[in-house]
């Protein structure tokens, strides 16, 4: 990702800033009651949970779109660009490996996750100066081991999508300090 020379303090990044809080305290909402939803299923897949695996990577899509539009005046937001690019291929790729069950269902989770991940580590290095962002980094970095853990663990014969949902809940989290760190930051406009 690349960052369009708007120093800290200007009223773009200011902005960026407050454009990215509101939508952190959404995406941490969503989180909350995804994860909710899906353990309310019992980790395992009928058409509700089928519905609710595709439904996060889409939220995600939703949510990279605003971030773009958001971000466009400070930075210039290829990393965002392939987040939507992945989170459009997870989301197919959910809906076709729910049929098939848990198993193929937290291998494509994992894929999903690691690469996201990584992804997102980039965005937020990116968005240093901009303040918040640490949270969003070690978020990424949790990511990348997380979808690791689900693509080694979908073979386990008690395999489950539980953890799935706390894995949605530790991200909702760190959005939610992200936003919160952002306030100083969306104030110096």
């Amino acid at each position: 990702m690349t960052t369009v020379d708007s120093p800290v303090g200007s009223p773009a990044v200011g902005d960026t800033a407050q454009a990215l809080r509101r939508l952190y305290f959404v995406r941490f909402a969503f989180a909350l009651v995804w994860a909710g939803a899906l353990f309310a299923t019992g980790g395992q897949l009928g058409p509700l949970g089928i519905a609710l695996i595709v439904l996060y990577p889409l939220f995600d899509v939703a949510a990279a779109v605003v971030d773009v539009r958001a971000s466009r005046a400070t930075q210039l937001p290829y990393g965002l660009y392939l987040n939507i690019a992945i989170s459009l291929a997870a989301a197919i790729g959910m809906a076709f490996a729910g049929p098939s069950g848990v198993p193929a269902v937290l291998l494509v989770w994992g894929a999903w996750a690691v690469i996201a991940g990584l992804v997102q580590l980039a965005v937020g290095i990116s968005r240093l100066k901009m303040g918040g962002q640490w949270s969003m980094i070690l978020s990424g970095g949790i990511s990348v081991f997380a979808g690791s853990g689900f693509a080694l663990g979908s073979g386990a014969p008690d395999a489950s999508l539980t953890n799935v949902a706390g894995y949605a809940v530790l991200g909702g989290i760190f959005f939610l300090i992200s936003a919160l760190r952002l306030r100083r930051t969306s104030q110096e406009r």
